[in-house]
């Protein structure tokens, strides 16, 4: 018969390999960086953490983001129509620009960033508001948002990335206020949000934008 072990012997020292050791080391170690890494922030827009962007929103975390309105010299506002194959909200209206920043990079960074990715410009950016929304998507994802806010102005050459952008059109704002309105399925949840708890702001930044070079 096989010897019985007490349980209150002390247990036999087992000796990893060097796979082994490697192995455990990993599992211990944090997950390294990843492009697709957002930032997770608290109500105060405090970083705590960051994950991956699909994780993000499929849990609806809070993460840090930005959108950009660029505006012409009469205030109309450029609105872009984001591309059928994004990850939520394809083919609906939204504003020039949005997305996030990076992990260790600055939000304005990041703004002049995407702005180029998507639209192929550089233009100067200025800061207008902070806000804050959350939504459930169709498809099951989730947005839970601080945002960065910018105005800039629009440039005379554009140069959008099919991939992002399907179609561009200029409105003034109170226009752009009454078609999302009567006809609010035509527009993303985040351009609904800001027209709707942001108008004042919406139209100082406007105002701003005009008299930028």
């Amino acid at each position: 018969m096989p010897r019985a072990v007490s349980p209150f012997l002390p247990s036999p020292r087992v000796r990893l390999t060097r796979a082994g050791r490697a192995e455990a080391a990993s599992a211990k170690a944090p997950r390294p960086p990843s492009p697709d890494d957002l930032i997770l922030v608290d109500r105060r827009n405090r970083r705590v953490g960051r994950a991956d962007k699909a994780t993000v929103h499929a849990q609806g975390l809070r993460h840090r983001a930005f959108s950009i309105f660029l505006v012409d010299a009469s205030g109309r506002l450029l609105l872009q129509q984001r591309n059928r194959q994004k990850y939520h909200s394809g083919g609906l209206w939204a504003n020039s620009c949005c997305g996030h920043p990076s992990p260790g990079e600055r939000t304005l960074t990041a703004a002049r960033r995407r702005l180029h990715e998507e639209l192929g410009v550089r233009v100067p950016l200025r800061f207008g508001f902070l806000t804050h929304y959350r939504t459930h998507f169709p498809n099951g994802l989730q947005e839970n948002e601080v945002v960065h806010v910018y105005f800039g102005r629009v440039p005379d050459r554009l140069q959008p990335d099919p991939a992002e952008v399907m179609d561009l059109a200029m409105h003034s704002l109170p226009d752009l206020t009454r078609s999302a309105v009567a006809h609010p399925k035509r527009y993303a949840y985040w351009l609904r949000h800001y027209l709707t708890h942001h108008h004042p702001a919406l139209a100082a930044g406007v105002k701003r934008a005009q008299r930028l070079s």
